[in-house]
C-alpha cells in the first residue's frame, strides 16, 4: 500500500513539473509573440491577426463539419441496430420453426400419440435451450420473497403458516429476465 502511495506522488510530481515546464514555454511564446508584434507595423501586425483569425475559423468549421459527420454516423448506426436488432433472434429461431413445421406435417399422419408427445417435448426443449442461450431466463417465483421488483400481485391468499406469509405462493403467469433485466414480471399468488 505504501508503495503504491509512492508511486502516485512521484507521478504527482512529475505531472506537476511537466505542467511547470508547459506553462513557461508558453508564457515564452507570448513573450516571443509580443516582441515580434513590437516589431511589426500595424499594417503587418493587422494582417497577420486577419490571418490567424481565418486559420482558427477554417479550424473552427473543420470541427463542426467533423461533429455532424459523427451525429449523422451515430444516428444510422442505431436505426441500423433498430431494424436488424432483432436478426440474431430469428436467425437462431429459424432451427425451431423448421422443427415445428416437420411436427405439424407428421401431426396428420402420426397414430402413435406417445411419439407426438415426445416429439413436441423435444422441440419446446429446443427452444426453452435457443431462448436461453440468448440471455433469456425464465424467474422461479414460487417460495421466494414476493419482491415488486420481479413480480406482479395478482391475489393474496391467506395462510395459516407465519413462513408462508409475504412470500410467492404459487405463479399464474411465468417472468423473464433479459441479461437480467426484467422484461415481463411474474404474476403470482402471494400469502397473507
Amino acid at each position: 500500500m505504501k508503495k503504491n502511495k509512492k508511486v502516485r506522488e512521484t507521478e504527482n510530481l512529475e505531472t506537476r513539473d511537466e505542467s511547470r515546464e508547459l506553462e513557461s514555454s508558453r508564457v515564452q511564446e507570448v513573450q516571443e509573440t509580443a516582441e515580434e508584434a513590437q516589431e511589426l507595423t500595424p499594417e503587418e501586425r493587422i494582417a497577420q491577426l486577419e490571418q490567424e483569425v481565418a486559420d482558427l475559423k477554417n479550424a473552427m468549421l473543420y470541427k463542426v463539419a467533423e461533429f455532424e459527420n459523427y451525429r449523422k454516423r451515430t444516428i444510422k448506426e442505431k436505426a441500423d441496430l433498430i431494424l436488424n436488432g432483432g436478426k440474431k433472434v430469428m436467425e437462431a429461431l429459424l432451427p425451431v420453426a423448421d422443427d415445428l413445421e416437420r411436427a405439424e406435417e407428421n401431426i396428420a399422419k402420426a397414430t402413435d400419440v406417445e411419439a407426438l408427445k415426445e416429439g413436441v417435448e423435444l422441440v419446446f426443449q429446443k427452444f426453452t435451450k435457443t431462448l436461453e442461450g440468448l440471455g433469456l431466463k425464465k424467474m422461479d417465483a414460487v417460495g421466494t420473497d414476493f419482491s415488486t421488483d420481479y413480480h406482479e400481485a395478482v391475489a393474496f391468499v391467506p395462510t395459516q403458516d407465519d413462513e408462508q406469509k409475504g412470500k410467492v405462493i404459487d405463479c399464474v403467469q411465468n417472468g423473464y429476465m433479459l441479461n437480467e433485466q426484467v422484461i415481463r414480471f411474474a404474476k403470482v399468488a402471494v400469502g397473507q
